[in-house]
């Protein structure tokens, strides 16, 4: 790493996840160890209006780091298209102008790239201008850390592709990275206070000056936006308070045994799931950083793959991450807030995808992508055969004239190649399964079972 010219609080932080990984940390929470988290606000129930100018203070940071491997590119995920031919980095520049126009205020957008997404990022921005806040760059760099092989715990070597010998520490690396790259502190000094941190293929994650005011009033250092789980939430990370002392935590998969995996999954019992949008109070961060020598350590996730992940056989490895989330069991007085789903439409798939181009959405004058009303909190399921529709230059192969439209739809499913007309509409619970290769015809209306038989 310092050799790649990695900084030495990089290199702390680096060593400390591989001292603690030698020491067998599994950093595993036992549900004995912890109670349910209670009474959350209700981001509907803050009030309003806000006063403008605590806004003045806020920083919008996006987490820009990856690739859209999972679809089978090499870009910044960012870049791709969300819908209406904007990109989800088209569409937060859009959300950041419109809300400086209306509040008067500075409100800078800084994206954490990485190696992988900083050249191409930083074109696409060169076309918005107006996005810049003078002093201030408009990104930073999150770390790179060496992969470690599975056995010998030295830094794997792969001389056909040197490059894939290095990963990502996962985006718990953001507080040590703004320290790092002097970003944090030169939000401080251009008296920005707070951030709000969130992932940019989260379209729903957009600046609300009510949880804004409520994090200022009431001096919080670390704010979660949270969910109420439902099935779907079986796998994620919730969030509980340790019996111990009270303290907010962040559960994830990873971080649960064995013999605690069917409570994990009792999303009633839980309730508050994390949504990765966080709200900070830069100077204690700054003040918590500067305690513990910008390292600021937080549970330890095992990642365990091969060096080429396009690779079986390639060298098993192990990679060593964190999640910002975990950041909550680091700061006392760290509080929740329960947001509607709207806050939380995450693109990780072609599925979600297909969801938020569709006409479940739309996107607003102010660039805000909105579900349609009778859609709030009622999205409909979809899941493409991954065998054609993974990818995404496969995927928009087979909708060559658009989405379908789902906002009458409850379930979408889709087994085989098919491939969908012009203003095909789905309407309640359709099952679209072919051997063959097919195709809908424009304008068709589904309502059932769709066959090789019934396609067009």
């Amino acid at each position: 790493m310092r050799a790649a010219g990695h900084s030495e609080e990089a290199i702390r932080s680096f060593r400390n996840a591989c001292e603690r990984l030698v020491k067998g940390e599994a950093a595993l929470i036992r549900t004995d160890e912890l109670e349910p988290a209670g009474d959350v606000p209700l981001l509907d129930d803050l009030p309003e209006p806000v006063d403008p100018a605590v806004l003045d203070g806020v920083a919008v940071i996006k987490l820009n780091g990856g690739l859209a491997t999972t679809m089978g590119l090499q870009q910044p995920k960012s870049l791709i298209e969300a819908r209406d031919g904007r990109s989800f980095l088209e569409i937060i520049i859009g959300q950041t102008l419109s809300l400086r126009r209306r509040y008067g205020v500075r409100l800078p957008l800084i994206l954490m790239d990485s190696e992988a997404t900083q050249e191409a990022t930083l074109q696409a921005l060169a076309a918005h201008d107006a996005i810049r806040v003078d002093g201030l760059e408009p990104d930073f760099l999150q770390s790179m850390i060496p992969k470690l092989d599975a056995e010998s715990l030295a830094p794997v070597r792969w001389p056909a592709a040197p490059e894939l010998e290095w990963c990502p520490p996962g985006h718990g690396d953001v507080y040590g990275a703004l320290r790092r790259s002097g970003m944090l502190a030169a939000l401080l000094e251009r008296g920005f206070r707070y951030a709000m941190i969130s992932n940019a293929d989260n379209t729903g994650a957009t600046l609300d000056p009510r949880i804004a005011a409520h994090v200022a009033r009431h001096e919080i250092p670390f704010l979660m936006e949270v969910v109420e789980g439902t099935e779907a939430e079986r796998k994620g990370g919730h969030i509980a308070r340790r019996r111990a002392d009270g303290q907010l935590v962040l559960r994830e998969t990873a971080q649960t045994p064995p013999e605690d995996e069917e409570s994990f999954r009792d999303y009633r019992r839980w309730r508050f799931y994390n949504t990765n949008s966080l709200w900070v109070d830069l100077q204690v961060l700054a003040d918590a950083l500067e305690r513990r020598g910008g390292v600021l350590e937080l549970p330890l996730i095992v990642n365990r793959k091969t060096v080429d992940p396009r690779d079986a056989d390639s060298p098993a490895v192990i990679q060593l991450e964190s999640a910002m989330g975990a950041a909550i069991g680091s700061f006392s007085g760290a509080a929740l807030l329960c947001v509607p789903r709207t806050r939380f439409v995450p693109v990780k798939t072609t599925d979600d995808l297909l969801v938020l181009r569709s006409d479940v959405y739309s996107l607003t004058d102010e660039m805000y992508v909105e579900a349609v009303p009778e859609r709030r909190g009622n999205l409909p399921f979809v899941e493409l055969d991954k065998r054609f529709y993974k990818l995404l230059d496969a995927f928009e192969r087979r909708f060559p004239d658009g989405p379908v439209s789902l906002r009458s739809a409850e379930r979408f499913i889709v087994r085989g190649d098919v491939t969908f007309g012009r203003g095909v509409v789905v309407r309640g619970a359709v099952e679209v399964s072919v051997d063959e290769p097919s195709t809908i015809a424009p304008g068709s209306v589904l309502t059932a079972e769709i066959t090789d038989s019934t396609s067009g």
